[in-house]
């Protein structure tokens, strides 16, 4: 949140979410705005992320008996034993965990929660299910447990405070596990490599919240820095040198109202189809590092896009090459799917990622101008890929109609697709421009954006806290 530290800790008390006198560990991830690279990052592409100004703070408290308290504020409060965690001392595989969590829509909860020490024995049975929202905080616990040896003994108490709007394109789910993460390690005493909290974030994410991201969001809302793009070649994740964000520059995201959700089918169906190419070009070429954002585009445009249908079914693909090697996705019989444009879209968007890291520190029209074109080509292969929307497509309109004579270079969608925000780059002082685009689309969809503006540092220049209530 944009809140302050002592903000938060006053909240927390102020609604007495933890005994006065306790002992909790503290910690804050910012959401993101995904400038380039997006779905590419799967493929191995470069990508170049933006930490927002709205953030996800968590607080986590050792409490004797063995249960988790979970509460995301504006949400129903969740207990869950930890015997389901742990039915016979050892943590749950990720698929029967998966399978404890379903996708209900909650009510919000206008309530102040008050949860009390010394409340009665919670009694549910282990096998119960929990609501979907709920997996990204308890992945993180029983990931914890299962890859760094975290007890399923004694329980927690887990508060969630967010500003990072859910379903926007920005991150939501990251920014909740990697603060989660980093505050119950703190408070269980449990040390972790900055780059493993990222990683252990995305699984949790993948095998437990059941969403095929890959991992820009997680090491953006880790390693963001509030003055530049964080520069992550996603193979597996390799932090390069972070690109400095001009002075004379601004970066905005525009909430198109869609709702977007990186677990929905069509991102699913894209990745897939994505590693359904690279199954299919590895017939026919040694993919460098088996990614597709390291083909280089004249050798695919001359020599391997002829190898790629357009589309193939399900059963015809794992009749001739049995499964891809993606291992959060898998091809399923009886649908057909899209192979080009995803499999082709990593290999230009990397290109356009390249590119745009060169250009950004110039100072020249051309070089602006040729930033915004990068932008509008990305958004317009997400399209391609079947990731597009109707208001994206017209927030980005209206970007370029007011065009680089009112200080705005492009636009593109972000992050997972299909929905959520548009991201935009502009001269700095250009909010004028900004605001005409918000109100357009405010009169022609009656739907008023949420402008992102500003950014903040991530979780690890945050530092989990451990403070006294």
């Amino acid at each position: 949140m944009r809140d302050s530290l002592a903000t938060v800790v006053e909240t927390l008390r102020e609604r007495r979410l933890f005994e006065r006198g306790a002992s909790v560990s503290i910690a804050r991830a910012p959401g993101r705005l995904d400038v380039m690279g997006g779905i590419a990052d799967y493929s191995g592409s470069l990508v170049l992320e933006r930490p927002i100004a709205e953030a996800t703070w968590a607080a986590v408290q050792r409490i004797d008996r063995p249960i988790l308290e979970i509460v995301s504020l504006g949400r129903d409060p969740c207990t869950i034993p930890l015997d389901a965690l742990a039915p016979e001392g050892a943590p749950v595989g990720y698929d029967k965990a998966r399978r404890m969590f379903t996708k209900v829509r909650l009510k919000p909860d206008t309530k102040k929660v008050r949860l009390k020490p010394d409340t009665k024995k919670v009694r549910l049975k282990p096998d119960a299910t929990y609501e979907h929202w709920v997996a990204y905080i308890v992945g993180v616990v029983l990931v914890l447990a299962r890859e760094r040896g975290l007890p399923l003994t004694s329980g927690a108490r887990i508060i969630v405070l967010s500003d990072v709007p859910e379903g926007k394109g920005v991150s939501s789910s990251a920014a909740v596990e990697t603060a989660t993460m980093a505050a119950t390690a703190c408070a269980f005493g449990i040390a972790l490599e900055p780059r493993d909290l990222a990683l252990l974030c995305q699984t949790a994410e993948n095998r437990v919240a059941g969403a095929p991201c890959g991992v820009m969001d997680q090491m953006t809302c880790a390693f963001g820095d509030e003055h530049a793009l964080l520069a992550l070649l996603c193979q597996p994740a390799e932090l390069q040198v972070p690109v400095r964000v001009p002075d004379d520059i601004e970066l905005w995201g525009l909430d198109s109202g869609e709702r977007h959700a990186v677990g929905g089918s069509d991102y699913g169906a894209v990745r897939t189809g994505a590693f359904m190419g690279l199954r299919i070009l590895s017939e026919h070429t040694s993919v460098p590092g088996g990614y597709l954002a390291n083909i280089a585009v004249d050798d695919f445009e001359q020599e391997l896009a002829r190898y790629l249908p357009e589309q193939i079914s399900g059963d015809e693909f794992l009749d001739h090459y049995g499964d891809t090697a993606d291992t959060v996705t898998s091809v399923e019989r009886g649908r057909r799917y899209c192979v080009r444009a995803p499999a082709a879209h990593p290999v230009y968007e990397r290109s356009r990622a390249e590119a745009f890291r060169r250009l950004l520190p110039e100072s020249a029209d051309d070089a602006r101008r040729h930033l915004g074109e990068l932008m509008y080509e990305s958004h317009a292969s997400y399209g391609h890929c079947g990731l597009g929307s109707e208001g994206t497509d017209r927030l980005v309109a209206l970007v370029r109609s007011e065009g680089l004579a009112e200080g705005l270079y492009g636009a593109r969608i972000t992050g997972g697709g299909c929905g959520g925000t548009v991201a935009v780059i502009g001269r700095r002082g250009a909010a004028p421009a900004i605001a005409r685009v918000s109100d357009a689309y405010e009169q022609q969809t009656g739907y008023r954006p949420h402008i992102f503006a500003g950014s903040s540092p991530g979780v690890i220049a945050f530092g989990a806290r451990s403070i006294t209530l």
